[in-house]
């Protein structure tokens, strides 16, 4: 199994930037997928970015596409969320995802390790 702890989360103005981690434990990081998603007040979870395996490929919603980078490092068990020209509609709590799934999937379901949540909000 592996256990994932978010952090980075915090108070950002409109239009700046915030860089999430997701710390994870355990030997066979590298064979999981991990993926972003979040959720807003009175709104489903969305996804937001995932990566594979090897980290060659990365995919994004079309909110998030050409505004956020995900990116992991193997050797550091961990995975990052560059977020840049952050909005209002950004606001929520980010949760970091993994499992060992083939392909990739945007959909909650397919994961099974969560971490707690931390908690981005974005002020004008």
């Amino acid at each position: 199994q592996v256990q994932l702890v978010e952090s980075g989360g915090g108070l950002v103005q409109n239009g700046g930037s915030l860089t999430l981690s997701c710390a994870a434990s355990g030997r066979t990081f590298s064979n999981y997928v991990v993926a972003w998603f979040r959720q807003a007040p009175g709104k489903e979870r969305e996804f937001v970015a995932a990566v594979t395996r090897s980290g060659i490929s990365t995919y994004y919603s079309d909110s998030t596409k050409g505004r956020f980078a995900i990116s992991r490092d193997n050797a550091k068990n961990t995975v990052y969320l560059q977020m840049n020209k952050l909005n209002n509609e950004d606001t929520a709590v980010y949760y970091c995802a993994a499992d060992t799934i083939t392909p990739t999937s945007r959909s909650p379901r397919a994961y099974d390790y969560w971490g707690q949540g931390t908690q981005v909000t974005v002020s004008s």
